[in-house]
């Protein structure tokens, strides 16, 4: 298990050496910085020399120095901190590229913009063409639609400004969708339409559907659209794929993100991964967790898809993704007692706790890790509930590092079980920050402390908790969610119960090393340390010693991944 970082010492400096005494000339260094390695044993230097794709000594700038020959790539930190490449340890790398194509609705601020938006795009768009959007929040708006229920507007004005274009605007979370009229004929939605197993179609006083789509409800919609994709020729869908992947690339590295957990992927797509990794077209490192697939396909195919370290550590497939429940934001979270906003629903079960168990035992029999969405308290318990079953005569846990993605919302009595059973808790430090003015309104303040994101508490049981961003449900960026983890300061100045607080090192090691053990790559990746990567970020001011509101101001200088300058920041 890992140890947690106790504290930093930024006056050691020390040399680390693959081989001594021999110092052949290196193909880069890096010098007169702040080097934080979140190397227990050696924390902290001046100089890193790089040769290839590794790291070949880390001390002093006169130790470096003596790495340094006539082909050498000097490059002068000028004081500035340099740490490991920032480890993304849950988002969703392909459908970050697609949020850069599509409707941005993260920052609206009402659902008149959106429906102007929509207005904007459907008035040049071919007649039949799907208009897609992601990011709105309505509890981030700046009032309540007139009409709304739950919040939430009906479909008659975006389908007043798209009547000929189906329209899917998906929530921030993921985990709800709004469609316009044309959309819902096209997918033979009508009051009659009963739910689906998962998900929720709202309906108004009169029972009319209201084009809000909750959880599995969406499929109804997607399956439609996605038949109208396949008439596409092969040719543009792989045009669109590899745009995809560029556009997420260029996002991540210039955010210092070196390497990615990808939550997840199919087969198909999981194909092209490996092309490119092949082809070394990957931007960054990903680690992929396979998705969407059957338990009659996983059986058969997840032999041939396991792929540690591959493609010089470009693309590694050893785990599943699994969702069962929902999200807090909708009322889909699956809560043990009913929502305090909305007494008559405790939420959605997405899968079945026998899926579930299934879907482990495969996992077991091809040594694959599990990788659980639960945000609710119920879906954590009873994904801790499976997991213990499972994990009876199937070795250490701690060799298993299964995962539960999210664990937003936990019972104080399961808080422990994570460290006992060695399940691994990955968080996203910005969602506390983000979902942090609305979450008592749907807990009540008691559940919401005893409960929600919690964690130092998770930490002091002596969990393992790994940090991300769930792109493109938030932003990729790093230093954003670094100083939600630190602060858990909200928009209004004031701080969302401040005992769960990380220290800096804790942050920094949840965004790194952490993440690496989290996919068994911790000997490869997520320290400065000979014999690594050399995956390295160079930020602009120090976020381990600066004024703490001044951490958001940092910005990424430069990106190394594999020993190569992949961003350097633009001077202005």
């Amino acid at each position: 298990m890992i140890t947690r970082l106790l504290g930093f010492s930024l006056l050691a400096v020390v040399v680390l050496a693959c081989s001594a005494p021999a110092r052949d000339q290196v193909d880069l260094v890096l010098r007169n910085g702040v080097v934080v390695t979140v190397d227990e044993e050696h924390p902290a230097a001046e100089a890193v020399a790089i040769t290839a794709d590794k790291i070949v000594a880390v001390g002093s700038n006169r130790e470096i120095d003596a790495y340094v020959g006539p082909e050498t790539q000097v490059i002068d930190l000028d004081g500035r901190l340099t740490i490991p490449g920032f480890i993304e340890g849950h988002g969703h790398f392909m459908g970050l590229g697609n949020a850069r194509m599509i409707l941005d609705l993260t920052q609206v601020q009402n659902w008149d913009e959106i429906v102007g938006m929509v207005a904007s795009v459907a008035s040049d768009a071919p007649a039949g063409e799907w208009i897609m959007g992601r990011g709105w929040h309505q509890e981030k708006w700046d009032g309540v639609p007139e009409g709304a229920i739950d919040g939430v507007p009906t479909h008659h004005s975006l389908s007043r400004v798209s009547p000929d274009n189906p329209v899917i605007l998906t929530h921030a979370s993921g985990h709800a969708s709004f469609v316009n009229a044309k959309a819902m004929d096209l997918a033979g939605i009508t009051s009659a339409t009963p739910d689906p197993s998962g998900g929720e179609i709202v309906h108004d006083a009169q029972g009319n559907p209201t084009g809000m789509m909750r959880e599995r409800a969406q499929g109804l919609v997607s399956r439609v659209r996605s038949e109208a994709e396949a008439t596409r020729s092969a040719a543009d869908l792989e045009a669109e794929a590899l745009r995809r992947v560029e556009l997420a690339g260029e996002d991540l590295l210039s955010k210092g993100i070196t390497s990615f957990h990808d939550a997840g992927s199919d087969f198909e797509t999981i194909d092209l991964f490996k092309a490119l990794a092949e082809r070394q077209n990957l931007p960054v490192r990903l680690y992929v967790m396979v998705r969407g697939e059957s338990p009659e396909a996983l059986e058969q195919r997840l032999e041939q898809y396991k792929m540690t370290n591959h493609a010089n550590g470009f693309l590694t497939v050893r785990s599943i993704k699994q969702q069962i429940d929902g999200a807090l934001g909708p009322h889909g979270a699956w809560l043990l007692e009913p929502y305090t906003d909305m007494r008559s629903s405790s939420g959605l079960a997405l899968q079945s706790v026998e899926s579930l168990h299934r879907v482990a035992e495969i996992a077991i029999a091809h040594g694959y890790q599990v990788n659980t969405h639960a945000i609710g308290d119920r879906a954590n318990r009873e994904v801790l509930d499976v997991y213990e079953e499972v994990f009876s005569g199937a070795g250490s846990p701690e060799d298993l590092r299964w995962r539960i993605e999210h664990a937003q919302h936990i019972h104080p009595d399961d808080i422990p079980r994570f460290a006992e059973m060695g399940v691994i808790a990955s968080m996203q430090g910005v969602h506390a920050t983000s979902d942090g003015p609305w979450v008592p309104e749907r807990l009540g303040d008691e559940r919401t402390e005893s409960g929600a994101y919690v964690w130092q508490d998770l930490m002091d049981a002596g969990a393992v908790v790994t940090n991300g961003t769930d792109v493109p449900v938030e932003d990729a960026n790093p230093i954003a969610s670094f100083y939600a983890t630190v602060s858990r300061k909200l928009n209004d100045g004031s701080v969302f119960y401040p005992a769960q607080r990380m220290s800096r090192e804790e942050a920094l090691r949840s965004y790194t090393i952490n993440s690496a053990w989290a996919a068994f790559e911790e000997a490869v990746k997520g320290s400065i340390t000979p014999g690594k990567y050399a995956d390295i970020t160079v930020l602009s001011k120090n976020i381990m010693t600066i004024p703490e509101d001044e951490i958001p101001t940092t910005q990424v200088d430069v990106t190394i991944l594999a020993g190569k300058i992949a961003y350097q920041r633009a001077e202005n």
